[in-house]
């Protein structure tokens, strides 16, 4: 069998992807900032992973008491599963940043991170420390604390392990450790300049829960109920929670709305105890600064607000912002300053934005844009104009609510640096991102490029910042604004991400070690056997490079038997190439991101029994394209496909995780799927969830067994063979122990228990301390074929090119061949 290498080159590509449209502000929605304006007091909820939070709290917090709220989450969920896509890792971790960006848009709160990586699952906090580096992340959640600045800090889990993940017992243990170190000046000593200074947290509480069959809720801790309705939104609490938790989508979080009183506990964790209220004993408000006069301007400002002519606030709040302008600068003087230039933008009516011909601002050429300025209520802007980078306009107000509008033409010299998130400009230390600018901390993005706007009205100066968006219009969803990235001349996807060569194929299918591109403005050169598919790419195209992986370079079989090898592409000058990951969902922005343009060739020691395999797509995984790279023909299948008649042209049918769970017409297919086995068809299922994130209602099997939260967290953890003879560790490729070796992550989740003597039990293995776990792999004969349930994680392991992953998936889809009797039989 030939492998190809396909290479798909583009100089700044443009492709039609979701984005979100800019906010626009109510009256109520200005009405209710206005009114937030009297109150000084902040809240930050500290927890593990997006998801976490408690968003009718923070909805609670954030508008019904008018606190500053933010949301300290230590990781952003990249060790997960994707119930929308198949992306994991560090793209699942982009994909929950912006869930809970969106999420925070509802509930009101701010949005913060550590640098910590989700690894998965942990079954202690030492684990957790130790992995993600415990004085690091200490560090980060210590910078929070001294730049946010909270009154209180509310944990969602407590340090004694209720909450089960190890994560979660972490994040309260730092949370705890933080609260003190914050207030020390000789703990992280280097984050005390340019402003920041120590903080003394007046209290920690705990907020108690009951969910998952734990009550930690007790009659003694201070109860407060969150659940009343706010008027000026038109939305309760409950239900602003569930818009907000809904935007989990990659989670499956999706909530119905509550209405009606819905109380939250707290437990008093450090500090002195709250007795009826969490704000006991701290100054709600103006009294924190030095300006006797604003808490009563403030509350005149909300009392004469006119929802029909929202401009008739605008001198209040000018003469507001400029008493605060003349005061000491500090953290409540520049939060109000802050929410004041919000409210004069948004009561003024006026419109500033700043859009792109192109979603791509490249490297090397010029960008073009447009401005626009539109004073739509006509109020009183004597002086405006906008920057970016080194054009500057002055803008001419004009009549009312009349479009004025200016091009720019901007030059994106060379050295400038790509987009790129932040925490993954450099490469990852083991356990967690590595950033070393220390303003960055915390942050959950940083936008770029920005506009600024000034516009000078009632004799004040005003600044606003606005992110450079693409926009256009599709046909279906209107209106689409994308964020414009900065990109290199030319970028480089290789496809397939891995290629898998078997030792047959080794010798016919070496790989081109250096693929040699180059472009120079407009003006594509090339070396090699790529020159004239590459030569008349142009500007704004794309094109495909179909290749053997041959031409020039010899793979030495023996030296990477059972090894993955990374073959960067490179120019003439030796510098690599580097591919642009999109990833796109309707719910939130277009996510792109740069990573090194690599081939990666896996030289595996494996056989296949068998050629054509049915696969039932679940939640998404990247097993079928690993699957063809090992010699399949794969058909992807939906429920029309199940027929006894399609079936039987397959060798083989794999559910994907989760199949059972997020299709509901599987319980439709339950006879047909063992009539397959039965006449001598493998039926196998990955990991299904047996609980309220993805109800499992469908048989999947002849025999019973029930679908456990057992797992082994432990990728390395010792892996035993309960049946050596057994057909599926021996046909046709010999399992051993190094087959176990390399894996990542984990070794299996949700594993079988319970299980009906009629099925085998194949390997044993356990987390460290914990007793050993059978149910990762259980099969059983089912008339003249094979049914096997699987935890093992092949949709981790395959797409990361674990070698022994692909010999024993191999093995567990051959047709079955009859065992001696002796084969079968369980070792002692």
């Amino acid at each position: 069998m030939k492998k190809y290498l396909v290479i798909v080159v583009g100089i700044f590509l443009c492709l039609q992807v979701m984005a979100q449209t800019p906010k626009s502000y109510s009256s109520a929605d200005i009405l209710q900032q206005i009114k937030k304006l009297e109150v000084f007091g902040s809240v930050l909820y500290i927890a593990a992973h997006p998801d976490d939070e408690n968003t009718r709290l923070l909805a609670y917090l954030a508008n019904e008491r008018k606190f500053r709220t933010g949301y300290l989450s230590i990781t952003r969920g990249d060790g997960g599963q994707n119930l929308i896509g198949d992306e994991q890792g560090i793209d699942l971790g982009l994909i929950r940043t912006q869930e809970l960006l969106a999420a925070r848009r509802i509930d009101g709160a701010e949005q913060f991170f550590t640098r910590a990586y989700d690894f998965g699952y942990s079954k202690s906090p030492e684990e957790t420390m130790k992995t993600w580096g415990h004085d690091k992340v200490l560090s980060d959640v210590v910078w929070v604390i001294r730049t946010f600045k909270p009154d209180i800090i509310i944990t969602r889990f407590p340090t004694t392990g209720e909450g089960g993940h190890g994560h979660h017992t972490a994040s309260a243990i730092l949370a705890g450790e933080a609260f003190d170190a914050a207030a020390d000046a000789t703990k992280f000593p280097g984050q005390l300049t340019n402003g920041v200074s120590t903080w003394q947290v007046k209290r920690l509480l705990w907020n108690t829960f009951n969910f998952g069959g734990n009550n930690t809720t007790r009659e003694d801790q201070l109860k407060i109920d969150v659940g009343m309705y706010n008027p000026i939104l038109g939305k309760s609490y409950g239900e602003l929670a569930s818009e907000s938790r809904s935007q989990h989508k990659s989670q499956g979080f999706g909530v119905p709305a509550q209405r009606g009183e819905s109380f939250e506990y707290f437990a008093t964790v450090k500090g002195d105890k709250p007795l009826e209220d969490i704000m006991d004993g701290i100054e709600p408000g103006a009294n924190r600064i030095p300006y006797p006069q604003f808490g009563t301007m403030a509350k005149t400002l909300a009392g004469e607000f006119k929802a029909e002519d929202p401009s008739k606030s605008l001198p209040a709040l000018v003469k507001l912002f400029a008493g605060l302008k003349s005061l000491r600068q500090d953290y409540w003087v520049e939060q109000k300053l802050t929410a004041i230039q919000k409210l004069v933008e948004a009561v003024s009516g006026v419109f500033m934005e700043a859009t792109a011909t192109s979603p791509y601002a490249v490297i090397g050429d010029t960008l073009r844009a447009l401005v626009t300025f539109n004073n739509r209520l006509g109020v009183p802007v004597t002086a405006a104009d906008a920057k970016l980078w080194d054009n500057y306009l002055v803008l001419k107000p004009g009549p009312a609510n009349v479009n004025s509008t200016y091009p720019i033409a901007q030059y994106v010299p060379p050295g400038t640096s790509p987009t790129q998130p932040y925490w993954l400009a450099k490469d990852m230390n083991h356990g967690s991102f590595n950033v070393t600018d220390q303003a960055l901390i915390g942050k959950a993005e940083v936008e770029d490029p920005l506009v600024r706007f000034s516009i000078t009205l009632e004799g004040q100066q005003f600044y606003f910042d606005k992110p450079l968006r693409y926009k256009s219009t599709d046909p279906v969803k209107g209106e689409i604004y994308q964020p414009v990235v900065i990109v290199p001349p030319l970028t480089i996807s290789v496809q397939p991400a891995l290629n898998v060569i078997t030792p047959g194929q080794a010798e016919d299918n070496a790989y081109a070690k250096n693929i040699r591109l180059f472009i120079d403005g407009a003006r594509m050169d090339t070396g090699g056997e790529y020159y004239a598919q590459l030569k008349g790419l142009k500007k704004g195209q794309a094109t495909t490079v179909m290749s053997r992986l041959a031409p020039g370079y010899k793979l030495n079989f023996n030296s990477l038997d059972n090894k993955i090898v990374d073959f960067p592409i490179k120019d003439k000058k030796g510098n690599p190439y580097v591919e642009l990951k999109e990833i796109s969902y309707d719910h939130i922005p277009v996510i792109r991101y740069f990573k090194p343009a690599v081939q990666k060739v896996l030289v595996a020691d494996l056989k296949i029994a068998g050629k054509k395999i049915g696969y039932i797509n679940g939640a998404g995984d990247k097993v079928p394209a690993a699957l063809e790279q090992m010699g399949y023909l794969v058909t992807m299948l939906e429920e029309k496909d199940i027929t006894a008649l399609n079936l039987r042209q397959f060798d083989a049918i794999v559910t994907g995780v989760r199949a059972y769970n997020t299709n509901a017409w599987m319980s439709n297919a339950f006879d047909v799927l063992m009539n397959f086995v039965k006449a001598g068809g493998v039926l196998l299922v990955q990991y299904n969830t047996n609980n309220g994130l993805g109800p499992l209602q469908s048989k999947m099997a002849p025999y019973p067994f029930t679908v456990s939260r057992n797992r082994i967290t432990d990728e390395t953890a010792p892996v035993k063979f309960l049946i050596p003879g057994h057909p599926v560790l021996n046909y046709p490729n010999k399992i051993t122990a190094g087959d176990f070796d390399g894996w990542i992550q984990e070794r299996s989740i949700y594993n079988a228990e319970a299980v009906d003597s009629k099925y085998q039990r194949i390997l044993s293995m356990q987390d460290p301390g914990e007793k050993e776990q059978e149910g990762s792999l259980i099969v059983a004969d089912y008339g003249k074929g094979r049914f096997v349930y699987t935890g093992l994680v092949f949709f981790r392991e395959l797409p990361a090119g674990v070698p022994g992953a692909f010999r024993l998936f191999a093995n567990l889809i051959a047709t079955p061949k009859p065992a001696a009797k002796q084969d079968t039989l369980r070792s002692k």
